[in-house]
């Protein structure tokens, strides 16, 4: 059975995209150091640019809706699943709590675009084949994330250990 439709799925996506970003740019506010801090915000910009591909996908499929008790309740539910369960959280606290300084953040994020990653793998089974090269684009650029995230870390490291 499946509890979710294509649409869903791609909900959750420009979701994650959404919390992507947000995130991001309030990792930005945590370092006092430019190279994170472009880093940071120029990942939050690709984000913006994911939610739009997902968005463009989504506007293509068509699914039926379960009834509601309210407009929007469904997707209420979504937003609220997607919140506390899935790759970026947009609870300040939690980043707060593991965020310290900026390797910290880095490793945070690093955390999430593996999660990002493997999330986007499985969208692949819910979303129509002609969508799965856009799929994999993400997942390419989520894997250029993790591959900047960590290079910035290694170099920031270095610096550190000086």
């Amino acid at each position: 059975m499946n509890l979710f439709t294509a649409s869903d799925i791609l909900q959750f996506a420009i979701r994650i995209e959404e919390d992507g970003e947000q995130f991001y740019r309030r990792a930005a506010s945590f370092t006092d150091k430019a190279e994170i801090n472009h880093l940071f915000n120029e990942l939050a910009d690709e984000e913006i640019r994911h939610k739009k591909v997902f968005t463009d996908m989504l506007e293509k499929i068509t699914d039926i809706r379960p009834p509601e008790t309210y407009p929007g309740e469904f997707m209420d539910y979504l937003r609220d699943y997607i919140d506390g369960k899935v790759v970026f959280s947009t609870d300040l606290k939690t980043m707060a709590d593991d965020i310290k300084d900026s390797v910290s953040a880095l490793k945070f994020a690093m955390g999430r675009e593996l999660e990002s990653i493997a999330y986007y793998h499985e969208v692949k089974s819910f979303v129509p084949q002609k969508h799965y090269s856009q799929v994999d684009a993400i997942i390419m650029e989520e894997r250029r994330h993790f591959a900047k995230l960590a290079e910035v870390l290694k170099n920031q490291k270095q610096k550190d250990a000086k």
